[in-house]
């Protein structure tokens, strides 16, 4: 497994850890409903992640585009989740436009992984 994909697996397992931290958080701040879709967002997406690790580390899928697809996942939680947990904990946005950029990106994600099952493989 390359390093690559070892920082990939790392950081869906924090998607995961993050993902139970902001539920506990959520069920102790009254109004906290941003706080929950930012919590389901990250619980959601761990299991995607660490299955792209997977599919990569066992040439199922197009590496680079399983990895690109990944990346886009994981900066599109960061932009999301961390945008909805900020204003829900903190009342300040990540920076303006942060929530929708990360929809997208997350969108672009899932759509890498659909293009990542068709990119044909280099057989040696």
């Amino acid at each position: 497994m390359s390093g690559l994909d070892r920082l990939l697996l790392a950081l869906g397992a924090l998607a995961g850890l993050l993902g139970v931290a902001a539920s506990a958080a959520a069920a102790h701040v009254s109004g906290a409903d941003s706080l929950k879709i930012a919590a389901q967002f990250l619980l959601f997406h761990a299991p995607a992640l660490l299955g792209l690790v997977a599919l990569t580390a066992t040439g199922t899928t197009h590496r680079p585009t399983t990895r690109l697809a990944a990346g886009a996942l994981v900066l599109g939680l960061t932009l999301f989740s961390g945008d909805l947990a900020l204003r829900a904990l903190h009342g300040t946005p990540l920076f303006p436009m942060a929530a929708p950029s990360g929809g997208i990106l997350l969108m672009v994600g899932w759509l890498l992984v659909a293009v990542a099952a068709f990119v044909p493989l280099r057989r040696a």
